[in-house]
Parts: structure tokens; sequence; C-alpha cells
């Protein structure tokens, strides 16, 4: 008889059933989450922290008032996309957002999107 029938399922055999129900569960949490779920990492390597941070006003706006400020806006992720990647001033104060070249086209709009995620 087969190692996995029903009837014949030893240790062994609940244990690779238990392994198998473990890997499916974590393959479809990876598959429903969101590019935002993983970008306070991101903002981290990506020094965002140096000027911003979640719930106070540093150098550059909270990420919660970018996001209540741009909560109705139905451009803001391509506006803010292209503020991360060229920089721009003017929106907040008299200091600038310097460009930031090192971030990714990809890596902008998964942090807009995180950024625009937060709870004001």
């Amino acid at each position: 008889m087969a190692f996995n029938q029903p009837d014949r399922l030893g240790r062994e055999g609940r244990w690779m059933t238990d392994l198998r129900q473990l890997a499916l569960t974590t393959s479809i949490a990876l598959l429903i989450s969101t590019p935002a779920d993983a970008n306070p990492d991101l903002a981290k390597a990506k020094n965002c922290v140096a000027c911003h941070s979640l719930e106070r006003k540093m150098i550059g706006p909270a990420f919660k008032a970018i996001a209540a400020r741009y909560a109705k806006d139905e451009s803001a992720v391509s506006v803010l996309k292209e503020k991360v990647i060229k920089g721009g001033g003017g929106s907040w104060g008299q200091m600038a957002m310097p460009p930031q070249p090192g971030v990714s086209p990809e890596e902008a709009e998964s942090l807009v999107k995180w950024i625009l995620s937060q709870e004001p």
C-alpha cells in the first residue's frame, strides 16, 4: 500500500500533511498580501525615515499627514511616486524633498502605496 493512504497514515504521514497545509497557508497569505504590507522596512532601507516618521513631522511631513492630504486624490500614487524619484518642493513648506535616484520606480510606487495606506 502507498505511504500516504488515509488508513495507513502514521506519524510521518500526518507530519507531512501538516507541513503541506502550512506551506499552502503561507503561500496564500503571501499572494493576498499587498506590497504595502512590507514597506516599513523599505522606508528604512531607503532612508525615508531620516526625514519622515509615521506620526510626527520631522524635516519632512509625517507619513500619516501625507496619507490624510492625498486621501481623496486619485492621482496621488503617480504624483507622489514622481516626487519620490525626482524630488519636489512647495507642498509642505520651504524644505524641498531631494531626488532619490537610488529608489526604483517599483520601490517608489510600493512606498507611496504604503504611505497612503496609513490611517490619518
